[in-house]
Order: structure tokens, then C-alpha cells, then sequence
């Protein structure tokens, strides 16, 4: 990984350390509805096999797996802005987060887990319905 960029400004490392990793208001939205239809689920689980990388949404009765990938970070393709300072350490970094998640999708799909990936612009309430139906299907 190469070395952090230098900040543009003391502004911007004080934005970048207060972004939240978990409980962002799109993950804590979803979690919402997702509880108001019933379902339980565990927040922050380890993927199985890859002890550094956590699920946002777990249903582990019956292999199911949600993220909630913020449009900066994940490089949405409606969404993502490039930084113009440090642009090609950014870069780099969305890239790497991208390959992380497709890495991380396969492993899981490969060991018999359903993954639902969802843009933080996308609908929560469409979201919530569809990772419904999927967990009643594979109950």
C-alpha cells in the first residue's frame, strides 16, 4: 500500500479522521427497517475466513450477507468524485477498496453465503424488501 498522501490542508485530515467506518446513517437506516420487518441480524461480523474484513448486516441461520458501500469510498459509478490533491493516491486507494469488496464477495459466495451489496444512494426501504424476501427464501 503506498504511504498516506501528504493532507491538503489540517480542514481535510480533520474531516477524513471523523468519517465514520460503521454505523454510518445509510447502515443504521437499513438496520432500522430491516428490525421493523421482523428480521434479527448481527452488525459487524468477521467474514469467515477473513479474519480483517467485517459484514455490515449478517444473517448467519441462513448465509446471508449485506453492505452498505458508501459512493466516495467503494467509487460508485453514478456518485464517485476524484480528489483532485493527492488524485493518484486516491485512486489507488478506491481501487484497492473496490478489488477488497469483489475479493470479498467471492470468498463469501464461495462458501455458500448470498451477498446483497447496496449503494448508500440507493432506496433503504427497497433494500430492506429485497434482503427480506431473500432471507425468508433461505429459511
Amino acid at each position: 500500500m503506498p504511504s498516506p498522501p501528504i493532507p491538503s490542508s489540517l480542514g481535510v485530515t480533520s474531516r477524513m479522521r471523523r468519517q465514520a467506518r460503521q454505523d454510518t446513517t445509510p447502515e443504521l437506516e437499513l438496520r432500522r427497517l430491516l428490525h421493523a420487518k421482523g428480521l434479527r441480524y448481527r452488525v459487524g461480523m468477521k467474514v469467515p475466513g477473513m479474519p480483517r474484513r467485517t459484514i455490515d448486516i449478517a444473517f448467519t441461520a441462513v448465509s446471508v450477507a449485506v453492505f452498505v458501500d458508501g459512493c466516495f469510498w467503494h467509487g460508485c459509478p453514478e456518485h464517485a468524485t476524484w480528489p483532485t490533491a493527492n488524485s493518484e493516491w486516491w485512486r489507488s486507494k478506491i481501487m484497492r477498496n473496490q478489488a477488497r469488496d469483489t475479493e470479498t464477495t467471492n470468498h463469501l459466495m464461495a462458501n455458500g453465503w448470498f451477498v446483497h451489496r447496496m449503494w448508500e444512494h440507493e432506496s433503504f426501504v427497497a433494500t430492506a424488501d429485497i434482503v427480506f424476501e431473500i432471507v425468508a427464501q433461505r429459511r
